[in-house]
């Protein structure tokens, strides 16, 4: 998987982009058509099961598009939004990455493909990745807290919907239309390539789109002992995708097939544990476990291991997806609209080791997601909803930790609004049903079932202000990983025990946001509450130089945080951004340390960006504070601190508009590790690199 080296003076290329650009100039410009590419019209979020704006949403919600978007994008979807306010990344490498909100990741983070979840393997462990290429997304927006429950119970944290153009929704303006693009990055000396047209006649559109993308494995900053490069962070993947819709006056109805493989290496895998087992509480590893009164407090779970077996394991990753998408407006007396949403999928992974298929991970799965919104009845306006979700997941060979098992959930959802002057009130339930089957001789199938309901406002009380609030008390369904595993899992270095006795969790949850939205100073500022009782978590029982026998139990937790961001124009095209997000997460009481593990730094920093005529220009440095509040078995982490420039032009080549831009992040070269890593000693981010690209639309 190697690339030919291309090596450009990256330090020298962007800071000459960068400062060439005079951030306080005096020219105002189109920010769409020219210097500002996040100047886009206020969109709908539509995420939101009532189609709201931002302003009038009751929990802050981020959307990103446009510039912004292109700038900030990574390979995987987690670090691609790891530096928005209130969200961090699980970072394991350069493979896998998923989005952690208010400190919660895996199943209380749902991701979505508009509106339909995204099945794979990734919610299992932070070694599996996302199956979803970012450089094809249009817009990625992130909801938090209750805004969330519309989508399940379950996602706590907050739910990614990443909106796409693989289904046309309206006939293109041309007769053809698209982008191509092409990036590099040098720190893994990664090429990646991207298309995407639509076309059409009559009432019929036909949409194409796929990515290439070749990566090495990826520097670290300066002065990190186990050398230059993290070994096993190399990637390649390619994706496709064709979609066709009919579209009418009163809506659309449209199908799409999406075909991903991807390859990538799993840093830090741990086979020094190979025999370990656990013996009751404690594990058994050769001479451990037989010595009386052994301590093992302060042991590093995520201590780097050479591999036994010479070459760092590799995953190999197929995705076939279905979807469709449609939406028919005014069907009936009373009822708006009708939309529906549904994905089929059939995902595989296997992880090699020395170039044998160790373990064969399998997903086949359903998501169907049906709307209606109803006129307004006595000034309430809503959504009424069915969703059911299907999950047959399947786990064969070495690390096969978790037996076959058919998940299956239905659900039912109402949301409603109300609206009074400068107030609008909203209120939302969900009941969902949940049966998981498991082929095992010794475990038994489960049932359970809960409701979730949320109920808040937003009330502008000035032309440029509004204030937030919301409570919400919503029920996680334990999740058959969490009920029934049993087996040694290398990558993460631990051997993984499940509880058929877990009940679900209930989470009680207060919001609060505080916004101002227009003029020369806006700012979004918001607080939490989250008290989850018979919280969900892995118990360490013991460990054995940094290999960890985990329980699944249940403990009362509350995560409590702040995050925002305030933004002053100081001049038509300068402006400066102050930002920062903080989370504290600890179990109520119990014996041992009360720190919930892996929960992010406290992160405060500051942006300048300004425009003129056809640039954009940005300087960004930021803080991440250590994280010594950690729980047993965890080491403490280090801050850092992070240096970020960037540019952006636009131009017309040939009549064609084009987007040159280029970035350059973390310029001082620092080590840095992620404390919401399983392996931050084994994969550091990424030291000094340049990313630099063009895209061209016609």
């Amino acid at each position: 998987m190697h690339v030919p080296t291309c090596q450009p003076k990256p330090l020298a290329l962007a800071i000459l982009f960068a400062f060439g650009v005079p951030l306080a100039a005096h020219a105002q410009t189109d920010g769409r058509l020219q210097g500002d590419p996040d100047s886009v019209p206020t969109v709908v979020i539509s995420a939101s099961a009532l189609g709201l704006v931002d302003d009038d949403m009751v929990t802050p919600v981020t959307s990103l598009s446009g510039g912004a978007l292109v700038r900030a994008r990574e390979s995987t979807l987690g670090e691609t939004l790891a530096n928005q306010p209130g969200i961090t990344s699980s970072h394991f490498g350069a493979g896998a990455s998923r989005p952690v909100i208010r400190g919660m990741d895996g199943p209380r983070v749902k991701i979505l493909a508009d509106g339909a979840e995204v099945q794979d393997a990734s919610t299992i462990s932070p070694d599996h990745a996302v199956a979803f290429e970012p450089m094809l997304a249009e817009r990625i927006e992130v909801l938090r807290g209750p805004s969330a429950l519309a989508y399940g119970g379950g996602a706590v944290g907050g739910v990614v919907n990443i909106i796409d153009r693989k289904i046309p929704t309206g006939m293109p303006g041309k007769p053809v239309e698209g982008s191509v693009e092409l990036r590099a990055n040098s720190a893994a000396r990664e090429k990646a390539g991207a298309f995407e047209l639509t076309g059409g006649a009559g009432n019929v559109a036909v949409h194409a789109e796929g990515v290439k993308r070749d990566a090495d494995a990826y520097k670290v900053g300066r002065g990190w002992s186990e050398g230059g490069r993290v070994l096993g962070s190399d990637k390649e993947t390619e994706t496709g995708s064709v979609g066709l819709s009919w579209i009418g006056a009163r809506g659309y109805l449209g199908a799409a097939f999406t075909k991903e493989r991807t390859e990538y290496g799993i840093p830090g895998h741990n086979h020094e544990a190979e025999g370990c087992h656990p013996h009751g509480d404690h594990l058994h590893c050769g001479g451990h476990g037989d010595e009386e009164g052994h301590d093992h407090e302060g042991e590093d779970h995520e201590h780097e291991h050479e591999h036994a077996h010479g070459e760092v394991p590799v995953v190999k990753l197929d995705s076939n997806r279905w979807d469709v998408r449609g939406e028919y407006r005014d069907p009936l007396a009373g009822i708006r609209r009708v939309s529906l949403r549904a994905a089929f999928t059939d995902y595989r992974h296997d992880e090699l080791e020395d170039g044998a298929v160790a373990t064969r991970f399998r997903n086949k799965g359903h998501d169907v997601r049906v709307e209606a919104e109803h006129a307004p009845l006595q000034g309430w306006r809503g959504v009424a909803g069915l969703q059911t979700t299907r999950r047959d997941f399947d786990a064969a060979g070495e690390e096969a930790y978790v037996p076959p098992t058919l998940t299956k959930k239905h659900a039912a959802f109402l949301t409603e609004e109300y609206r009074v002057g400068a107030w609008r009130f909203e209120a939302a339930a969900r009941h969902e049903w949940q049966d998981i089957d498991v082929d095992s001789a010794t475990r038994k199938d489960t049932s359970a079932s809960g409701t979730s309901l949320s109920a808040g406002g937003v009330w502008k009380f000035h032309p440029q202000y509004s204030l937030g609030a919301s409570l919400s008390r919503s029920h996680r369904l334990p999740t058959a990983e969490e009920l029934y595993a049993d087996g040694a899992h290398l990558a993460t270095s631990t051997y993984e025990i499940g509880n058929e006795n877990l009940g679900k969790e209930t989470s009680n949850n207060v919001d609060v946001t505080l916004r101002k939205f227009a003029g020369a100073t806006t700012f979004s500022l918001s607080a939490f509450h989250n008290r989850i009782d018979n919280y969900i978590y892995a118990h360490t029982l013991d460990s054995h130089e940094g290999f960890q026998l985990i329980e699944y139990a249940q403990r009362d937790a509350t995560f409590t945080g702040l995050e925002g961001e305030l933004r002053h124009k100081f001049s038509p095209s300068f402006a400066g951004t102050l930002f920062g997000d903080y989370v504290r997460a600890r179990f109520d009481d119990g014996a041992g340390s009360r720190d919930i593990p892996r929960t992010p730094a406290a992160r405060l920093g500051v942006r300048l960006d300004g425009e003129w005529q056809a640039w954009h220009g940005m300087v960004e440095a930021y803080r991440v504070g250590k994280q010594d509040k950690v729980a047993d078995y965890e080491s403490p982490t280090a801050g850092y601190n992070m240096l970020n420039i960037g540019t952006h032009y636009t131009t017309r080549i040939g009549g064609v508009p084009a987007q040159f831009y280029a970035r350059v992040n973390n310029l001082t070269n620092q080590l840095a590790f992620s404390h919401t890593s399983f392996i931050k000693d084994a994969a550091p981010l990424a030291g000094r690199n340049l990313t630099a690209g063009v895209r061209l639309l016609f």
